[in-house]
């Protein structure tokens, strides 16, 4: 039976047009299936389903999704975190390797160091992520907040002056003076979740094509369900960041809360809205 998918220029490029024509006559996709954003149940028969590919540097997997969650496209990640999705699905019993469940949210999680993004920190700099849910006119939103552990300079100085706000500015972050109202959204950047993990913040390609990664994690960061839900609802991630020492390690959400406060109202805060990347 022909399925309801959603084939994207971008994905039917990657997979050619015959395994394309297989999927929409229904030859080479499943019926049911569970959706790689919100982890619930689909069916391609009854429904508009996106087709979500993963390309890694060996492999390259398929994944479904509820149109409503996620549209068709095209997902670089590293061989080893495509390996990692699919040993995790199979692990749980879940759907066969073409089929790779991807973001799912889970929350609050106190810093952890991640890879220093290209081109913006120095050796000596290493990036603190934060997961969490952030109130702004009275709805939470899913948020993550980026904080060095060391001063950044700017590539190619060797001043000890601190860029890392000025250096975000110029790709778009704004700054912001109090947490009243959500940022505009950066178009170009994304936040990407695969098999229930964050694993990187991407940034546009400065040599054209995919998008590259700015942050990714050592290990995949977990989060809260809670978070995938607002994730799931606004489509988006609200992404902080200040400088060394602005904002700290917080053990709950309430005190990152005030510590996000205290550093837009000191001048120590940019932020934007990152539209999610296979969640």
């Amino acid at each position: 039976m022909p399925r309801m998918l959603d084939v994207s220029d971008e994905v039917r490029a990657e997979i050619g047009d015959e395994e394309a024509a297989r999927l929409l006559a229904g030859e080479s996709a499943p019926g049911s299936y569970d959706c790689t954003s919100c982890r619930t149940p689909g069916d391609s028969e009854q429904e508009r389903t996106s087709t979500v590919l993963f390309i890694g540097d060996e492999t390259a997997v398929l994944a479904f999704a509820h149109a409503t969650c996620l549209p068709s496209q095209v997902v670089q990640v590293t061989e080893e975190q495509l390996q990692g999705a699919v040993r995790s699905i199979g692990a749980v019993g879940g759907e066969p390797p073409h089929q790779v469940q991807q973001p799912v949210p889970q929350p609050y999680q106190p810093q952890q160091q991640a890879q220093q993004p290209p081109n913006l920190v120095p050796e000596q700099a290493v990036l603190g992520v934060t997961s969490g849910l952030v109130l702004i006119q009275n709805e939470l939103h899913p948020a993550l907040v980026v904080e060095p552990t060391a001063p950044v300079a700017r590539p190619g100085t060797l001043g000890s002056g601190d860029d890392f706000l000025p250096l975000l500015i110029e790709q778009g972050f704004m700054p912001m003076t109090e947490l009243a109202a959500v940022p505009p959204v950066l178009h170009g950047w994304s936040v990407l979740l695969a098999a229930g993990q964050l694993h990187a913040v991407l940034q546009p390609n400065p040599n054209g094509g995919r998008p590259v990664a700015w942050w990714q994690a050592h290990q995949p960061l977990q989060v809260t369900d809670g978070w995938r839900a607002a994730a799931n609802k606004h489509q988006q991630v609200l992404m902080f960041a200040a400088p060394v020492g602005s904002v700290g390690r917080q053990p709950r959400e309430d005190l990152m809360r005030d510590a996000l406060d205290k550093a837009a109202a000191n001048g120590k805060l940019v932020s934007a809205a990152l539209p999610l990347a296979g969640i």
